[in-house]
This record gives C-alpha cells, sequence and structure tokens, in this order.
C-alpha cells in the first residue's frame, strides 16, 4: 500500500496552543490518531500539522515525521511536536533524561489506598495478544506517580486521580492503574469497562456506561513542560478537561 504519512491534510483540524520555529504544542481530541500506521492511514494529526508546517517532513523518524512522543487514539490532551532537527534531538534527549513533565488527569474504578503512591512495574507486550500491553518481568521498567484528587460514591465508587509519567511506555497510566485493582473508567481493553454498581461488564454487552456514559477512557493529559530547544526556557501548558469528560464528573457525588 502507498505510504500517506508525509501527504498534508489541511482538511484534519488541530488544536495548535503554541508554535514557534521549533516546537509545536497541540491539544489533541479523544479519537484521533497521532501519526498513521496499520489501520489509521489517514486523518491523523501529523498530516494535519504537515499541511500548515511543511518543513516538519524531513524531521525525525520517517512515517512520524516530527513525533517524540504520543498520546493514544482515545487520549485527549497535550503533545509537543518537533519542527526542526535541533528540536527533535533536544525533545527526545529530555524524554530519555526524564525532564519532560507530563500530568494527567483519569477517573478511575474504586478508590486507591495510599491515596497517593507510586507504580513500579515493567511493562511489556502481552504474548497472547501483541496489541495489548501487561505488567510483566520481561518488560521494560515503568513508573507512575499518582495522587487522589476526588473520591466519589454515586452511582459507582469512583475516584479522580492526578498521574505523573516518570517513564513513557505505550499504555502507561492504563496498564499499571488496572494493575493495582483501578483500572480507568472507558478503558475497556485494560478492565475498565464496568456497569452502574462496578461490575465487569462483557466488551460486548449492550448498556454499559449506562450511568456514567464515558464513550473512552477517562484520560485526559492535562500539563506538559519541557525546556525550549534553542532558549532554554522551561514552558510549561495547562489543558482543560474536555466536555464530554466534564460531563461524566458532573454526574459523581
Amino acid at each position: 500500500p502507498p505510504d500517506n504519512s508525509d501527504v498534508p491534510a489541511p482538511e484534519i483540524d488541530v488544536d495548535v496552543v503554541y508554535a514557534d520555529d521549533e516546537v509545536i504544542v497541540v491539544d489533541k481530541v479523544a479519537g484521533m490518531v497521532v501519526h498513521p500506521g496499520s489501520g489509521n492511514p489517514l486523518g491523523t494529526l501529523v498530516q494535519g500539522l504537515l499541511a500548515r508546517y511543511p518543513e516538519m517532513g524531513g524531521v525525525g523518524q520517517p512515517g512520524r515525521p516530527g513525533v517524540v512522543h504520543r498520546l493514544d487514539k482515545g487520549t485527549s490532551g497535550l503533545l509537543v511536536v518537533a519542527r526542526s532537527a535541533r528540536a527533535y534531538d533536544s525533545l527526545v534527549a529530555q524524554l530519555a533524561c526524564r525532564t519532560v513533565g507530563r500530568a494527567y488527569l483519569a477517573l478511575v474504578w474504586g478508590c486507591p489506598e495510599p491515596a497517593q503512591g507510586q507504580v513500579d512495574a515493567p511493562i511489556g507486550r502481552s504474548r497472547r495478544e501483541p496489541t495489548r500491553m501487561t505488567v510483566s518481568s520481561r518488560g521494560r521498567e515503568a513508573r507512575t506517580g499518582y495522587r487522589v484528587r476526588s473520591c466519589y460514591q454515586l452511582p459507582a465508587a469512583t475516584a479522580l486521580l492526578a498521574c505523573r509519567l516518570e517513564t513513557g511506555r505505550t499504555h502507561q497510566i492504563r496498564v499499571h492503574l488496572s494493575a493495582i485493582g483501578h483500572p480507568v473508567v472507558g478503558d475497556a481493553r485494560y478492565g475498565g469497562k464496568r456497569d452502574a454498581s462496578g461490575a465487569y461488564v462483557a466488551s460486548g454487552a449492550s448498556g454499559a456506561f449506562a450511568s456514567l456514559e464515558c464513550r473512552r477512557p477517562f484520560l485526559h493529559a492535562e500539563e506538559l513542560s519541557f525546556d525550549h530547544p534553542r532558549t532554554g526556557e522551561r514552558l510549561s501548558f495547562v489543558s482543560e478537561l474536555p466536555a464530554d469528560l466534564r460531563q461524566v464528573l458532573d454526574r459523581l457525588s
């Protein structure tokens, strides 16, 4: 099949919250894929950006120009993209040194005890399902810090968590929270699809989330900070919770 990764797509509306000659910071909507891949050849965030910033096309890896980190398709929030080779190298190095600040909001089933902690468990690909990640001794080191912001009892026991990535493995927050028994609400892949009582719902069952009406994983990249590749200035950004997730919270008490 043809490689469409570098085909600009001006019809794709991308919310750019900051841009200069080196970096672009985007507030991604849920449902948008970051870059072309298996099953998602078109309609990606990268293709939308290429229409506005064509010089991105030669930056970084082929097929994913400018991309230094990703958000899952169902996750909303902040993402930084490199616009120059210098920025790409700088951001990759900052991610490797773990100086990029990334904080997320997640709604989970149950209320974690203790109310603040760190999940330190290696993550690797599942041998049975290669598209699924799992805690595994064969995996790469992974650490997620969390803090409970609010606990709710009705219509089900849930908690809003602030999570900080110390590493950046695929599906890391979703896998780690599921591993400690508090999967992300709306996350069918990692055990977060439950009914109003908190009981598990089979993936094909109808009426799931009739009470919470959360139609995607409740996960939002709320804060992003990094050092500017040219000036060294610390840049920090905050994204408000999108309307669909705000409506879910408004139904909790």
